[in-house]
């Protein structure tokens, strides 16, 4: 009996400690919750206490975005705000129309038809093409040979930030090459429009050779890359021609489908119109041989581009 006693004691004795434990556990919990409550809403009240890393990543996100886009978005109003004022200054009866960002997979290019020589194909030669394939109302805007140095030219293309390829001919260019490496610094690429513009068909295979490839080599001494792009004098060229200019470093000969004057457009196709992907031609004139200056002309080409809701766009960013 005394021994049963004993046990019951024991057992009793146990229990008690068990209860004690699980109430001072408890204890703890509630005393740890309460803290924690009292720490969270002082943290809302004391900005010196500073969020966990995790909740300061997460606000830093949220953020972040939202300022990106009020930026650009104010950067957006700031250079549209400034092309119509450009566009006023310069006279213009609209603000130029923006062409679509450049395609990622570029377009084929082939010669067009009829304008192909024999052998095209099968010796590689640089594609002779007056448009470009595209279902955009973009046109390409080239300019050719330089005797006409307007700096006034250069600001206008600047300020309405009008896309367009220069082909140089060095007897035109020479008297000032420095008027076009301030071209080229404004992001126009400087192509081959031979050394002294001549009738190629009439040259020889090696007196066509040497007018592009020595332009090719004046082009890289003083502008420091040699061009991909070739444009035959008066758009006229035969077999040789094309061999001359691959045997360069030429992989394109385009011409052009419509040509602006300060006074009128001239047209290639027989509706008298432009078409999605035209190349246009003009030249570097003033008015000894126009009724205008270079800006006349761009003034009346952009007008007439607008009016038809036709954009700019760069050639090379097609080729």
């Amino acid at each position: 009996m005394r021994l049963v006693r004993q046990n019951e004691e024991i057992a009793r004795r146990g229990a008690r400690k068990r209860r004690g434990v699980r109430v001072v556990g408890g204890l703890l919990a509630a005393s740890a919750l309460a803290a924690g409550c009292a720490g969270g809403a002082e943290s809302e009240r004391d900005p010196r206490v500073r969020p966990a890393p995790g909740q300061q990543a997460k606000g830093a996100l949220k953020a972040a975005p939202a300022r990106a886009l009020d930026a650009y978005a104010t950067k957006l109003r700031a250079e549209r705000a400034a092309l119509v004022a450009a566009s006023k200054r310069w006279g213009l009866k609209g603000v130029p129309l923006t062409a679509p960002p450049p395609p990622a997979k570029k377009p084929r290019i082939e010669a067009r038809p009829g304008f192909e020589v024999e052998g095209q194909k099968r010796l590689g030669l640089p594609p002779v093409f007056t448009t470009v394939p595209t279902k955009h109302k973009i046109v390409f805007l080239t300019i050719d040979d330089g005797a006409e140095k307007d700096p006034r030219f250069l600001k206008m293309m600047s300020e309405l930030r009008i896309p367009y390829t220069a082909f140089l001919t060095d007897a035109e260019v020479k008297p000032r090459y420095g008027y076009f490496k301030q071209m080229q610094a404004r992001g126009v690429t400087l192509n081959n429009h031979t050394l002294h513009h001549p009738f190629l068909p009439g040259l020889s295979y090696a007196r066509q050779k040497q007018e592009i490839c020595g332009m090719q080599d004046v082009i890289e001494k003083k502008y420091g890359k040699r061009p991909t792009l070739f444009r035959p004098p008066f758009g006229d060229y035969n077999r040789d021609t094309l061999r001359a200019a691959k045997a360069c470093g030429i992989e394109y000969a385009p011409i052009w489908n419509a040509e602006a004057f300060v006074d009128r457009m001239d047209y290639r196709e027989w509706d008298r119109d432009i078409h999605p992907g035209d190349i246009l031609l003009t030249h570097f004139r003033g008015r000894k041989d126009w009724k205008g200056t270079m800006p006349d002309m761009i003034r009346n080409l952009m007008d007439h581009l607008h009016a038809k809701g036709y954009a700019v766009a760069r050639l090379e960013d097609y080729l």
